[in-house]
């Protein structure tokens, strides 16, 4: 007979997740890293006891906002290489709706997280509760559902005992390569208090380990044959480089075929930036050297990435009519993308049996020496961009620049939305594997210090940069005090250009007047004038306005030696972006218009629409 013990719903949650591990370097471990909380009347008296229970076991951890706690947690996943991730809990409503967002950055980024959003009673006698968005013709809609589009996998649990099947499912679902992505458990308020006769099974340890495919031999072979009758091979290196830890793996094949490589954002220090046959950033934002490879390249081999429009410049990048994608992926759906030849497989596993495969083979000297006097040329290039200036308003290479240079390659650095994703895909020296952290899948405003934080819990004892700008400060900030309760320092460089001045270089570029972009340019009375110094400092940073690159460099030297979160301001000018590299990117244009400007925006446009070769 199964032996039984009788616990609440909500307790047999959090008993299960804290004795989920997994090993890391042959150490056992949790794999869950802790609970994002923030209570509210349905979720403190069910999963708020249940965690109380734990705490020693399974950590929870208060934020400020729902939407940054469950990007911190993201940002921790994804720091971890998706072998451990976090759990974020919230009432019902709009605590619960905060973290929507989040959500469909982990979908996009293809990042585990447990989401785990208080949901209305179950029985609905007490209906409508607080915060209940009533359906007039649903009776068994709630707000949570929401989450079941940019969820993995979404479950409702109205029974106690519907959690038993649903966690095994959670877990499955995080732990695959293939599959990972958000889970949304929508946990009944009513039904988190419920208690039920629970196998004690449910509760033994578990050691989750990450599963590593072996290509299939006909997929193989047909990339190996593709590969060998390449005259100008290309490497793509997107997240699942580094998701898989595949790295080495790359660094053989490359070294091994002289093949050249280029990175996504999400795959950026795949391999380190002065590594010789690293070209650095392809695509719209990427360097010369590489973009120039992936306009002649006849074979791309496309390493976990998702090939989106930032990659391959809106499929106008790959300018070989008679190339041959491969797309090595542990996702059949990104493996096939714009008729890829699929290989199936992880991508240690792939490009390990790649690398055997091809001993002995090389690309043509000619294509691998081209390759090297461009990564020459573009280096050259960019430093002349980041060099050090006098200028009252920098640009952002430049502040780049003097961040590299004050920092080094030893710190993991972390951005996501505005012009700043641009500039550092292209000029980041990024080092060892996992130290350049982009969340531009999603581009989500915001996701910065929230983001740095989950990434400094991932890695407490790493520098964490986190460099943002003054429009995704305002949107969400409040996290830096909790950076500082919890003693998690991190170093964030705020860039202040006044307004979202990448969107409104993106409008003048497409021919639209300077409108509602800069605070200038915005309806206004009185131009806003924000101390971010202050407002930093308020939060409890140690914070400081700078007025010179010099300065700039000088105190973040200083700002090591400090013992908590610091905040350094500069302005910055709005108009200014690199020149050099990049690509065209599909931003349709008007057909009609009154202004001349956006008439020839038009014209350009439907010429760079009519190059496009994919």
């Amino acid at each position: 007979m199964t032996k039984t013990v009788r616990l609440t719903m909500a307790q047999a949650l959090t008993h299960f997740l804290s004795r989920q591990m997994t090993e890391i370097d042959g150490e056992k471990m949790p794999i869950f890293g802790g609970v994002w909380a923030i209570f509210g009347h349905g979720n403190v008296a069910g999963v708020g006891e249940a965690l109380y229970q734990v705490r020693d076991e399974l950590p929870t951890f208060r934020a400020h906002n729902e939407q940054a706690m469950a990007h911190a947690a993201i940002a921790y996943g994804k720091a971890n290489f998706r072998r451990r991730f976090m759990a974020a809990t919230t009432s019902i409503g709009p605590g619960a709706l905060n973290m929507v967002t989040a959500a469909a950055l982990a979908h996009v980024n293809r990042l585990p997280v447990l989401f785990l959003p208080g949901d209305v009673f179950a029985n609905r006698l007490p209906d409508p509760v607080l915060q209940q968005a009533e359906d007039f013709s649903d009776g068994t809609a709630s707000v949570n559902d929401c989450f079941r589009p940019v969820s993995r996998y979404f479950d409702r649990i109205t029974r106690p005992e519907q959690i038993i099947p649903a966690l095994n499912r959670a877990m499955q679902v995080l732990t695959d390569p293939a599959e990972c992505g958000p889970v949304t458990l929508s946990l009944c308020q009513d039904v988190q208090a419920e208690a039920y006769d629970y196998p004690e099974n449910l509760f033994a340890e578990r050691v989750w380990t990450p599963r590593r495919l072996r290509p299939d031999r006909q997929e193989l072979a047909a990339a190996i044959a593709a590969l060998k009758g390449a005259r100008k091979p290309l490497v793509i290196a997107g997240g699942g480089v580094l998701y898989s830890q595949a790295s080495d793996e790359l660094a053989k094949l490359a070294q091994g075929a002289g093949i050249p490589v280029c990175e996504t954002q999400g795959g950026k220090s795949s391999l380190p930036d002065d590594h010789p046959l690293n070209m650095a950033a392809v695509g719209v934002t990427g360097t010369s050297a590489a973009n120039r490879l992936a306009e002649e390249a006849d074979v791309v081999l496309a390493v976990g990435t998702r090939l989106q429009d930032f990659t391959t410049g809106s499929w106008a990048l790959f300018k070989n009519a008679g190339r041959t994608i491969i797309g090595l992926n542990t996702q059949g759906f990104d493996a096939g993308k714009h008729w890829a030849r699929p290989l199936v497989a992880d991508a240690a596993e792939g490009l390990a049996e790649l690398s055997e495969a091809l001993k002995g083979w090389k690309a043509p000297a000619a294509w691998t020496d081209n390759a090297l006097k461009g990564k020459e040329e573009w280096r050259a290039a960019a430093a002349k961009v980041t060099a050090s200036t006098n200028a009252a308003y920098p640009s952002d290479a430049q502040v780049i620049g003097a961040v590299q240079r004050a920092m080094g390659s030893g710190v993991t650095l972390l951005h996501a939305a505005g012009g700043l994703p641009g500039e550092l895909h292209k000029l980041w020296q990024a080092g060892e594997p996992g130290s350049y952290h982009a969340e531009y899948g999603f581009s989500t405003m915001g996701y910065e210090i929230a983001g740095g934080l989950g990434v400094k819990m991932a890695k407490p004892d790493q520098e964490v940069v986190v460099m943002v700008g003054d429009g995704s400060y305002l949107m969400l900030n409040s996290e830096i005090a909790t950076s500082v309760m919890l003693g998690l320092k991190l170093t964030i460089v705020l860039l202040d250009n006044r307004g979202y001045g990448c969107i409104n270089r993106l409008q003048m570029a497409t021919g639209g007047a300077n409108f509602n972009n800069l605070l200038k340019d915005a309806r206004h009375e009185v131009m806003p004038d924000v101390d971010f110094a202050a407002h930093a400092a308020s939060l409890g940073a140690i914070a400081e306005k700078v007025a010179s690159i010099a300065e700039l460099e000088t105190t973040l030297a200083k700002a090591k030696n400090n013992d908590k979160t610091t905040v350094l301001v500069i302005d910055t000018d709005p108009l200014v972006s690199t020149e050099a590299g990049g690509h065209w990117w599909d931003v349709a244009v008007p057909e009609v218009s009154s202004r001349p400007q956006v008439n020839a925006a038009r014209k350009k446009y439907e010429e760079a629409v009519g190059g496009r070769q994919g």
